[in-house]
């Protein structure tokens, strides 16, 4: 026997739809809670390793020397260890300079005793000695310059103001250049700082500025200002006979000197390509307006804060 019994779908289906809208709705609050609760977390959480992070990139821009000491159980051993590496780096880097310079004196005063013997009457009659002093000095220079660049690889990133740096650098080079008539000129924005050590700004500054006082004219300009990417645009330009296109690579190269007539070593420009590379900037030559040389430089920029 077969009995069959026959409703309406609605009757079946319509309580079926009664309990799923409230169970869906309920589905959906529950995952928004817990969405909105794991992106809560995860911001708590992850604050002190932001907090970490713009330590970090204080230190790099010079603002601070260590990150500090105080941080949550979970990241004081990476902030130890962080600023045992930032204290190994700057003690190798003043090590390095120490010795740089202990080195720069050792060889320049018997080279420059010597080439003082080899100045008197009939020490060096074909002139042969007295080149190969001069051969080994620009050497030395060059040598002591790359030196110190490498060493520099854990760059002290100290914010350094550059008005004060060019006036520094400037006023001096007016002095040892007092038989020529140049008008030296600059302009930046008040209060512009680098993110690079003093004394290697001061060796960038003074190699182009002493390049711009031995060639020019009558006057050499430079102007600075920000520039893309929190670097500084710094731009020297003279009103000299200039670089020929052609042959601006050329300069770059260390030992390259495309005058031997005058009485420089033709490192100075590769040495500042190199500082500039250190810290992450670039070195560009091209055609001044007045026809003369433009050397533009980048450099890192430093945040606002105490020097």
């Amino acid at each position: 026997m077969r009995i069959a019994a026959s409703a309406p779908r609605e009757i079946v289906e319509r309580p079926l739809r009664a309990a799923m809208a409230p169970l869906l709705g309920s589905l959906v609050l529950l995952g928004l809670a817990l969405g909105v609760a794991t992106l809560v977390q995860l911001r708590l959480g992850l604050r002190p390793l932001t907090a970490l992070k713009e330590s970090l990139a204080s230190v790099r821009a010079g603002r601070a020397e260590a990150v500090p000491a105080d941080q949550p159980a979970e990241l004081q051993p990476l902030a130890d260890e962080l600023n045992a590496l930032l204290a190994e780096n700057a003690a190798a880097l003043a090590n390095a300079r120490s010795h740089v310079a202990n080195l720069a004196h050792g060889l320049k005063t018997p080279l420059a005793a010597l080439a003082l013997r080899l100045g008197e009457q009939g020490s060096d009659p074909d002139g042969t000695m007295a080149a190969e002093v001069s051969r080994m000095d620009r050497s030395i220079r060059h040598h002591l310059g790359r030196a110190r660049a490498d060493t520099s690889g854990g760059a002290a990133r100290r914010r350094t103001p550059l008005e004060p740096a060019v006036e520094g650098v400037a006023g001096a080079l007016a002095r040892i250049h007092a038989d020529r008539a140049i008008a030296f000129s600059h302009s930046m924005p008040a209060g512009l700082a680098l993110a690079v050590d003093p004394q290697d700004l001061d060796e960038l500054l003074g190699n182009l500025l002493d390049n711009g006082w031995r060639w020019a004219a009558s006057r050499i300009a430079l102007s600075a200002g920000p520039g893309p990417g929190g670097r500084a645009r710094i731009s020297i330009e003279d009103d000299g006979p200039g670089i020929a296109a052609g042959d601006r690579a050329e300069a770059l190269r260390p030992g390259r000197r495309l005058d031997e007539s005058g009485d420089g070593h033709g490192f100075g420009l590769s040495i500042v390509r190199e500082l500039a590379e250190l810290y992450g900037g670039a070195l560009a030559l091209e055609a001044a307006p007045s026809g003369g040389l433009r050397a533009i430089v980048t450099l890192p920029m430093a945040a606002a804060g105490p020097s």
